[in-house]
C-alpha cells in the first residue's frame, strides 16, 4: 500500500477500501448458506434452466415496477444519515408475510421489497452528496442493483465494479438522458428499457440465490424474514460502497480515485 497515491487523505483512502473490499467481494451467497445451513452454489448448479430464466424475468419486473415509485417519492430535504434500520425492518416484514407462501409469494413480495430496497438506495445515495433528483444519480442507484451479479456472458474484465460500471455505462448515459426528456412517468423508452435488461440479467442472479433459500421446505415466515433482512443488507452495502465511490470521485477525480481502487484491490488495467 505503500505506492498509494499520496494526494488522497487517509480519512478517505480508508473509506475507499472499505468500499473496495465489499464491492469486489460480495457476501450475499455466504449470508444466505449461513441461514439455511446449506453453500448457495450447489443449489445454483441444481437450478433447471427454466427457473434461472423466470428470476430473471423477476428481476426484471421488479425493476421496472420499483423505478417510479422509490426515487421519485423522495422529498427534496437532505438528512445527514439514511434511515438503514427502518428499511432493514421493513424488509424483514415484508420477507415474513412472504413467507407464509413460500417460494410462490416471491413474485408478489419481490415487487414489494425491491421498492423498499431502491429507496434505501437512494437514501444511501443522497447522504453522500448526490442530488436524487438528477436522473444521472436515479440511474446511478439503479446501478447497485448489477453489483455483485456476474452473468454467463462476463468475461474477467466485467466481473469488477470498474468493469460492470464501464459495461453499463452507454444505457446509463442515454436513459438519463432519456429520463430528462421525459421523466419517469412516461411509458417504454427503448434505451430505458435497454438499462434495466442489462441491471436485471445481474440482479437476476440475486434473485435466483434468494429463490434457492426460499425453496427450502422448513424456511418458513422467520426464515424468509431473515433472507429479506440479508438481501436488504447487502443491497445496502453495495449502495454505500458505490456513491462512496462516486463522492470521492468528485472530490479527487476518477483516474485518481480509479487507480487507488484498482491498486487496492489487486485489478490493474491493461
Amino acid at each position: 500500500m505503500d505506492d498509494l497515491p499520496i494526494t488522497m487523505n487517509e480519512k478517505d483512502l480508508k473509506v475507499l477500501r472499505w468500499a473496495t473490499q465489499h464491492l469486489e467481494h460480495p457476501s450475499l451467497a455466504m449470508r444466505l448458506s449461513s441461514v439455511i445451513g446449506t453453500p448457495i452454489e450447489i443449489g445454483i448448479q441444481l437450478l433447471p434452466r427454466t427457473v434461472y430464466k423466470k428470476a430473471n424475468s423477476l428481476a426484471h419486473t421488479a425493476i421496472t415496477k420499483a423505478l417510479k415509485t422509490a426515487v421519485s417519492t423522495l422529498r427534496h430535504d437532505v438528512r445527514p444519515n439514511p434511515h438503514n434500520l427502518f428499511y432493514r425492518t421493513l424488509a424483514a416484514g415484508t420477507g415474513a408475510a412472504g413467507g407464509l407462501f413460500g417460494i410462490y409469494g416471491l413474485p408478489l413480495e419481490l415487487g414489494v421489497s425491491t421498492t423498499v430496497m431502491l429507496r434505501s438506495i437512494a437514501e444511501i445515495a443522497r447522504s453522500q452528496g448526490e442530488h436524487i433528483h438528477e436522473p444521472e444519480t436515479q440511474m446511478a442507484c439503479l446501478e447497485v442493483f448489477a453489483l455483485g451479479g456476474e452473468t454467463e456472458s462476463d468475461d474477467a474484465a466485467d466481473t469488477g465494479y470498474y468493469g460492470i460500471r464501464l459495461a453499463l455505462a452507454w444505457p446509463v448515459t442515454h436513459a438519463a438522458h432519456y429520463v430528462a426528456r421525459h421523466g419517469l412517468a412516461a411509458e417504454g423508452g427503448p434505451v430505458l428499457t435497454t438499462l434495466i435488461s442489462a441491471i436485471s440479467a445481474r440482479f437476476g442472479v440475486a434473485v435466483s440465490q434468494k429463490m434457492v433459500a426460499m425453496a427450502i421446505p422448513l424456511v418458513g415466515a422467520a426464515g424468509a424474514a431473515t433472507i429479506n433482512l440479508l438481501f436488504m443488507l447487502h443491497f445496502q452495502e453495495m449502495a454505500r460502497g458505490h456513491f462512496v465511490v462516486r463522492r470521492l470521485e468528485r472530490k479527487y477525480g476518477k483516474e485518481l480515485v480509479q487507480a487507488t481502487y484498482e491498486q487496492i484491490s489487486g485489478k490493474r488495467r491493461g
